[in-house]
C-alpha cells in the first residue's frame, strides 16, 4: 500500500504541444505493473481544451466543478457539468475541455496498453471549438 499526501506530488503544467489554453494536473495515481490504471485531475481554464486525441484502452472522465464540453468526431459538441461521467470508447477520436466563459475540472482515468494510454492528434480549432464551447 502507498498513501500519497497532498503536498507530495506537484501540480504539473498540461504539456502546450496537446492543449490549448491554460490546463494544469494534479495526478492521482499512475499504478505499478502490473496495473495499467493513470489518473489525473485536470483544470481547465475558460478557453482551454485538449487536442484531438483517442485512448487504446478507453478513459472515463468524472466532472467535479465547472461547465465543460466534450465532443466525438463528427458528432455535435455536448456541454458536461459537475457530476456527469463520460464513457469514452478505445479508439474513439474526442476532445474535451472547458466553455469559453467557465473553468472546468474532471478526473480522467485511462488504462495503459504497452505503456501507452494516450494518442495525441491535431489540435483542435477555434471554429471547431467555438462550434459548442
Amino acid at each position: 500500500m502507498e498513501i500519497y499526501k497532498t503536498n507530495s506530488r506537484p501540480t504539473m503544467a498540461a504539456d502546450p504541444a496537446y492543449f490549448t489554453g491554460t490546463v494544469m494536473m494534479d495526478p492521482i495515481v499512475t499504478a505499478p505493473d502490473p496495473a495499467r490504471v493513470r489518473a489525473l485531475c485536470v483544470h481547465f481554464s475558460p478557453g482551454a481544451r485538449t487536442a484531438w486525441h483517442t485512448h487504446p484502452l478507453g478513459q472515463t472522465l468524472h466532472v467535479v466543478s465547472g461547465v465543460g464540453c466534450i465532443q466525438k468526431d463528427g458528432e455535435p459538441v455536448q456541454q458536461i457539468l459537475p457530476g456527469d461521467t463520460v464513457w469514452i470508447a478505445p479508439g474513439e477520436k474526442h476532445w474535451h475541455g472547458a466553455t469559453a466563459e467557465n473553468a472546468m475540472s474532471h478526473i480522467a482515468i485511462q488504462e495503459a496498453l504497452n505503456g501507452v494510454n494516450v494518442d495525441w492528434m491535431e489540435k483542435v480549432t477555434d471554429e471547431e471549438y467555438l462550434k459548442g464551447g
